[in-house]
């Protein structure tokens, strides 16, 4: 069914909202301990910079196929300038509500080449202003019938202060809308289709489960109180439980290759489910496609993302 479901994806437009970050990567070799503490000494070779946060959904949903846009909040600085120009390479529509009160935000990663491990990240954030909040509702607001689904990205940056109201907006035009969330209070992603949580994040709303049978429980109990569609857990080498407004229950194993960075994960799930939702693809293959795209990129170093391409090779390697 997916080779059908990537051709349908390719004509299909969707709008990402969330916190855009530019990821920056410093790798270089470790051959010594530092003599002032006992911590290792990296000599930067190379210097990358890519697009994180909402904006590696942007690039999942885009290599996936699908035409999208980015509606985010940024500084008025390089690194937005930069964010911008790195989007574009990848034809994709950024919108950013720039703010001169603000830096955009950077997560910078220290990585040997030599290990392919990652040996620090630095991050560098700044509140978002209110004014900045109202200017990207207004523009998702003004856009949101042009597209065919919605990706919500919270990274927690203070970005999605409206989320609600770009929820029930995107209900009442019959979009359907898929978060990947954050925080210990869901209350803002109240009437979502799918949200798509990791164990930690779940964790944290939902209390520590100790089975499948655990999960489904307090999974049922949050869709409940928010009215949500479904909730899906990232677990890791676990794979992903789906527990549905309906009850149905669905544990999927992971994929098992080699694992070289976990980075973007996430973002490559959301994506994916975003995709399959913009054509009316059922939640099933939406999954199939999720698990496939995810375990192709942690088998990249860094935010990745995977290809039509890729998956049918994938696919082709399972005899599927």
């Amino acid at each position: 069914m997916l080779p059908p479901l990537l051709e349908k994806i390719a004509r299909s437009k969707v709008l990402i909202v969330g916190d855009a970050m530019l990821d920056r990567y410093w790798y270089g070799d470790v051959e010594r301990i530092s003599p002032e503490a006992p911590v290792p000494v990296v000599a930067v070779k190379e210097a990358k910079e890519l697009p994180g946060g909402a904006a590696n959904v942007a690039r999942n949903v885009r290599h996936l196929g699908a035409a999208c846009a980015l509606f985010s909040i940024s500084g008025d600085d390089r690194e937005a300038d930069s964010l911008e120009k790195l989007l574009g390479k990848d034809d994709v529509h950024c919108r950013l509500e720039r703010d001169n009160l603000l830096n955009t935000t950077v997560k910078l990663r220290v990585i040997s080449k030599h290990l392919h491990q990652q040996m620090l990240r630095i991050d560098f954030d700044t509140p978002v202003s209110k004014d900045a909040r109202i200017r990207l509702l207004d523009n998702f607001l003004k856009h949101l019938p042009e597209y065919d689904a919605v990706i919500v990205s919270d990274y927690g940056k203070g970005g999605l202060g409206y989320i609600q109201e770009m929820i029930e907006a995107a209900r009442a035009a019959s979009r359907p809308v898929v978060v990947d969330p954050k925080g210990d209070d869901y209350g803002g992603y109240r009437g979502a289709n799918l949200i798509t949580p990791n164990r930690k994040e779940f964790e944290q709303v939902a209390g520590r489960f100790r089975d499948n049978a655990d999960l489904e429980r307090r999974a049922a109990k949050l869709i409940k109180e928010l009215n949500l569609g479904g909730v899906l857990v990232t677990r890791g080498e676990d794979g992903m439980s789906l527990v549905e407004q309906d009850g149905r229950v669905l544990h999927i194993p992971v994929h098992k290759r080699e694992v070289f960075d976990v980075t973007g994960a996430g973002d490559t799930v959301i994506a994916a489910i975003g995709c399959a939702w913009a054509v009316g693809s059922p939640l099933d293959d939406a999954l199939h496609l999720a698990n496939l795209a995810a375990g192709i990129v942690v088998g990249k170093l860094g935010a990745a993302t995977a290809s039509p391409a890729e998956i049918l090779h994938e696919l082709s390697t399972q005899g599927a």
